[in-house]
């Protein structure tokens, strides 16, 4: 039976320091050596899941294909391994805690005293040990949300210090990301926050084996050696996390900085092969070095908050790299377009994107956008709500129903184009309820989408309460809209298109294919639309 390894991922000085990308590009680097990696993230927060949380504050909600609502670094840790992940890879405080009580209130502890220590340790613990028996990875790497010295933390830690003595500590390396600070106006950097950010570590009774810092460049040797003095490591230990130009560069800023060589040292891997890194540095090279580029008008409600629609985003940039060219996503809030001129906003754009949501707030702005879109034959792609939007733009603008809309939007609309899901209609309960995860669809051949998947059968991921009602298919396809993909069963749009030779490229799906996008595997559909844009760039040019 083979060791298992096991990483911890913390951080110390600010927030969004880049744990997840750390944790991300050393899982590229250890799979691109052979091995098989798993990526978890526990966050400290009482929320069972990130579903309810505000997407201004918290960013996205990450889908997994088992239906769980996660935090958005799943989705690069999916996106960087291109392994799926599941529930069990995103705990929270409030998941964890919700179980210790339940196992009490079963009786499963005998009476004992329940307590954070062992009871709430004891079963982070657990986690991590459960997805290394079911994944039978070689390393397993575990980052713990939020910084050291925050309050919530505390039991994290214990867990991750206990977790050494449990398996060995020649099993485990503890890295902690950090950066540096630079002084106003001389520039200088001063590394006395690593220093204290390390000092808190180590009054948790643990000491980091590998620093991983944050710094505008390659740190000197000088730097290096004297926060080895300080935090005790050799120079070695400190890896530069240099600022990069785009996120898929950074696997390879860490190999070059020895991130990967140094972990497998402490963690006493035997030789291991050369890193096969050739896809990557093939995409380094295109973001780098694009042969053109592309205008795509993203309009959303949430559009000032780009880690709000993050998978959206970097499925754009997939998409560009299969076709070699540099995608500029430009922000339009869909609230102003309600009274905006529509063709000065979009004048200079060669596509336009609606991404999924929920509210009223801003939707007559999306509906004239996809209305905007269809009459100038824009290549459009609409997701989830997006999908739904183009449906009563369809509705009221070309099968002349005046007053079609979504029970979401208008409860006592007479024209019902977009309804709750039956499954949803007796649901009070908000979190975890909505239609999650992977779904089947089966393609319409000779459709543009099945041109694109190039199967009559897929699977996305979902995350929706509405669906297009089944009443008004007959007169929507009868007036030219095109149902392409549909639920096994026959009952749920899942993609919808225009005929070719009305539009250039007109899609909506209900599905989210942006969580299953890759850097090394493009989403089919986000490739097409990418594909359609520059071809309207190039004729336009």
């Amino acid at each position: 039976m083979k060791q298992q390894k096991y990483i911890f991922i913390t951080g110390g000085v600010v927030s969004g320091i880049g744990k997840g990308l750390t944790t991300s590009s050393l899982g590229t680097l250890f799979k691109a050596r052979g091995l098989v990696p798993a990526l978890m993230k526990f966050d400290p927060y009482l929320n069972m899941d990130a579903g309810t949380m505000n997407p201004f504050q918290h960013g996205e909600v990450f889908v997994t294909d088992d239906g769980a609502e996660t935090d958005l670094d799943l989705g690069h840790y999916e996106r960087f391994i291109d392994i799926p992940l599941s529930r069990a890879h995103n705990g929270t405080t409030g998941q964890i805690y919700q179980t210790v009580i339940s196992q009490e209130r079963h009786g499963d502890y005998l009476g004992a005293s329940v307590q954070p220590i062992p009871h709430i340790t004891n079963e982070i613990k657990d986690r991590i040990k459960a997805v290394a028996t079911h994944s039978q990875a070689d390393v397993i790497i575990a980052e713990i949300g939020g910084t050291v010295g925050d309050i919530e933390n505390e039991v994290y830690l214990e867990a991750i210090r206990q977790f050494r003595r449990d398996v060995g500590a020649e099993n485990v390396c503890y890295i902690h990301v950090t950066k540096i600070d630079y002084v106003y106006p001389s520039d200088e950097p001063k590394t006395k926050p690593t220093q204290q950010s390390v000092r808190l570590l180590h009054m948790r009774g643990i000491q980091p084996d590998v620093l991983v810092v944050r710094c505008k460049d390659s740190l000197s040797r000088e730097l290096r050696e004297k926060i080895a003095l300080f935090c005790d490591l050799v120079p070695d230990d400190i890896i530069s996390a240099k600022n990069a130009d785009h996120l898929y560069g950074i696997p390879l800023s860490m190999e070059q900085a020895g991130l990967c060589e140094r972990v497998s040292h402490h963690l006493s891997l035997p030789t291991i092969p050369s890193p096969q890194l050739e896809d990557w540095k093939q995409i380094a090279l295109t973001l780098s070095h694009p042969r053109d580029e592309v205008r795509i008008a993203m309009v959303g409600k949430y559009v000032e908050h780009a880690d709000a629609y993050l998978s959206v985003h970097e499925a754009l940039i997939h998409g560009g790299i299969a076709h070699q060219v540099r995608v500029k996503v430009i922000p339009v809030d869909s609230e102003t377009l309600e009274h905006n001129n529509l063709d000065t906003t979009f004048h200079d754009v060669d596509g336009i994107l609606v991404p999924g949501g929920f509210g009223l707030r801003g939707i007559e702005g999306k509906i004239k956008a996809i209305q905007y879109a269809r009459e100038h034959k824009i290549p459009f792609l609409g997701l989830c709500l997006g999908l739904q939007c183009a449906t009563i733009e369809f509705a009221r603008h070309v099968c002349n129903i005046a007053h079609a809309n979504s029970t979401e939007f208008d409860p006592s609309t007479p024209d019902p184009v977009i309804t709750m899901l039956e499954s949803q209609k007796d649901i009070t309960h908000k979190g975890g309820t909505m239609r999650l995860g992977a779904y089947d669809a089966h393609l319409t051949q000779g459709s543009l989408v099945h041109s694109l998947y190039k199967k009559e059968t897929v699977s996305e991921r979902h995350r929706h309460r509405y669906e297009v009602n089944p009443a008004y298919h007959e007169i929507l396809h009868k007036n030219g809209y095109i149902i392409s993909g549909i639920s096994p069963d026959g009952t749920l749009v899942e993609f919808c298109e225009l005929p070719r030779d009305v539009h250039p490229f007109f899609v909506g799906t209900q599905a989210h294919p942006e969580f299953t996008s890759r850097p090394t595997r493009p989403s089919p559909l986000f490739s097409g639309f990418v594909q359609a844009v520059l071809s309207r760039a190039s004729l336009c040019s």
